[in-house]
């Protein structure tokens, strides 16, 4: 088990992968930063002060406006979902923030990259999911949700866009999928 110091070394050391990532992807694709200028799903992910949730890279909003360029589309959702998932387990504590704008990309047919973008929304209901804190097991694997507030936090935002949640479900392939999203809106 890690003490505090090493956790805080595991953190900073996960915060400057991403970043170098991110920078990877900014050298690869210089013109990904301006696609999707004005595209009405990513108003205000620019206001949002990402480098205040704990490990997370402050350039968020590139990777959002890759998802809208054809060539680095594939790459933005690569680096993006590296940067919202901070292992196999968890959740950035920002994805309930990126979640809105992730949703309304999705729901664009237009998006390059909408089915990569339905399998992330898929795994963050996934993530989202309530922990059953009776099971010792589940609690020390996954976390007990208070100590992972952004759970709670993801469902109320999928619940709050319930009706486009409803209609990108359709799109999903998989029922178990399907029934992931629909749970994590509420809807079933």
């Amino acid at each position: 088990m890690f003490g505090q110091d090493g956790d805080r070394q595991v953190c900073s050391t996960n915060l400057v992968a991403k970043e170098t990532a991110i920078t990877r992807f900014r050298q690869e694709y210089p013109q990904a930063a301006e696609a999707g200028r004005g595209h009405h799903a990513l108003l205000g992910c620019e206001d949002v002060r990402w480098s205040e949730f704990p490990e997370c890279p402050a350039a968020i909003p590139v990777l959002l406006h890759g998802l809208l360029d054809e060539a680095a589309a594939p790459e933005a959702t690569r680096v993006l979902t590296n940067s919202l998932l901070d292992s196999v387990r968890e959740m950035n504590p920002s994805v309930p923030t990126a979640l809105p704008f992730l949703i309304r990309l999705a729901s664009d047919p237009r998006v390059p990259v909408r089915s990569k973008l339905l399998g992330l929304l898929v795994c963050i209901a996934g993530f989202s999911k309530p922990t059953d804190g009776r099971n010792e097991g589940v609690v020390r694997w996954f976390g007990s949700d208070s100590d992972h507030p952004e759970r709670e936090q993801c469902r109320a935002v999928f619940a709050e866009h319930a009706s486009v949640v409803a209609m990108l479900a359709e799109d999903v392939t998989r029922p178990d999928d399907r029934a992931t999203l629909r749970q994590a809106a509420g809807l079933e």
